[in-house]
């Protein structure tokens, strides 16, 4: 018996010689197919079964009804900016990357900014048998509200992710990047000097992560995530995260889902950035306000219907908003977004600026001193002041 135990103990061993890399890690943790993986033998256990088979249920019914009605109509409804390679800037994003590919799978770059923590980089190998079950399952539920209601209930993602070992964002992206048939190439932990340059070998205020993927159609592109305060008044204190955009060029912007904080004179430094910024605008009622659209430099319009809020956000209602669609013929869209997610109650509102399309600048890294290692997150990194958010 203890021979036995002795030798599953140096296949276990053996078998993870070698790091499972970043996209094995992601398409464990997506619940997909494992042949020919390393972790293949960690899938015969229940725990990854039984993920994989919920996992399969619920991207089944979220294809069906949103994902892929929203392939089939951004074409047509968004030319401009869904054939458009220019880089995304997605605000009040949390770690959705899966919104910002599917509306705009021909990005460069996304950049999607937050307050929520990158968190530590998932190594399924390191988890106990009731770790990983507890794990796994805990990142079920904060899939399951992005993908039943098209955004994420962010204290409801903080209690899930903090209670496991599978913490912060990084997980959540992996398990988005896998499913949407990406496959990651490499994954960093960066930071961003008070100029908004790269750093990867010292902590500052702004943390994130880089990930370079090969996209679904064998083009490589690149994912930040920014873990950082953007208030007007925390700006004011560190704009890094601003000069880094700046570096960016001409970009698309997209939010949905954001707590209608572009409405409060608190967040009117990032309302303004984005018009002078951004070639085009997507989003939902509760991003930039329908009349803060400057229309002498914008071309506004909108799609679906409004309802108005939430009744968490009744006082957000916009009678300018409601009017144009009492007024208007506006056309409808298959699939339900942000807060008001249900068939034929979603808002959409697309813009696309007259101004002269500016030329990117390139962004300029610092170099190491020493070849960075694997993503960590140090447990001294700064946790950003949290925004209001909904419940």
């Amino acid at each position: 018996m203890k021979k036995t135990i002795v030798l599953l103990l140096v296949l276990a061993q053996t078998a993870f010689a070698e790091p499972p890399t970043p996209n094995e890690q992601a398409r464990f943790l997506a619940g997909m197919p494992q042949e020919g993986s390393s972790l293949a033998g960690l899938a015969q256990r229940g725990e990854f079964n039984s993920h994989a088979k919920e996992l399969d249920a619920t991207w089944a019914d979220a294809e069906e009804r949103q994902l892929g009605p929203i392939r089939a109509w951004a074409p047509l409804g968004l030319p401009e900016a869904v054939s458009d390679t220019s880089p995304l800037l997605y605000v009040f994003s949390g770690p959705d990357f899966l919104h910002a590919y599917t509306f705009f799978p021909n990005a460069s770059t996304y950049v999607l900014a937050a307050v929520e923590p990158v968190g530590l980089p998932p190594d399924v190998t390191k988890l106990s048998e009731g770790e990983l079950g507890s794990s796994l399952r805990n990142l079920r539920n904060t899939l399951n509200a992005s993908l039943s209601f098209s955004f994420f209930i962010t204290a409801d993602m903080k209690k899930d992710l903090q209670a496991t070992k599978l913490t912060g964002t990084l997980p959540v992206l992996y398990v988005f990047l896998a499913r949407c048939g990406c496959h990651i190439q490499k994954v960093e932990n960066i930071w961003l000097d008070a100029a908004g340059k790269i750093v990867t070998d010292k902590q500052t205020k702004t943390s994130g992560a880089r990930i370079t993927f090969l996209g679904a159609q064998g083009k490589q592109q690149t994912l930040y995530y920014f873990s950082t305060n953007i208030a007007s008044w925390a700006l004011k204190q560190d704009a890094s995260f601003l000069r880094f955009c700046d570096g960016l060029g001409a970009m698309n912007g997209f939010t949905k889902s954001a707590s209608y904080l572009m409405h409060m004179d608190e967040f009117h430094t990032i309302r303004d950035y984005l018009l002078s910024h951004c070639h085009t605008m997507t989003q939902d009622d509760s991003g930039i306000m329908w009349k803060d659209f400057p229309r002498e430099s914008w071309d506004v319009k909108a799609y679906g219907w409004y309802p108005g809020p939430i009744p968490l956000f009744k006082q957000h209602y916009q009678p300018d908003l409601a009017e144009y669609y009492r007024s208007t013929e506006v056309p409808a869209i298959p699939f339900g977004i942000g807060y008001q997610w249900r068939p034929k109650q979603s808002t959409l509102i697309y813009g696309v600026s007259r101004m002269m399309v500016r030329k990117a600048i390139p962004v300029v890294e610092e170099k190491p001193a020493a070849a960075p290692g694997a993503l960590t997150a140090p447990p001294s990194a700064p946790v950003p002041k949290a925004l209001p958010v909904a419940q």
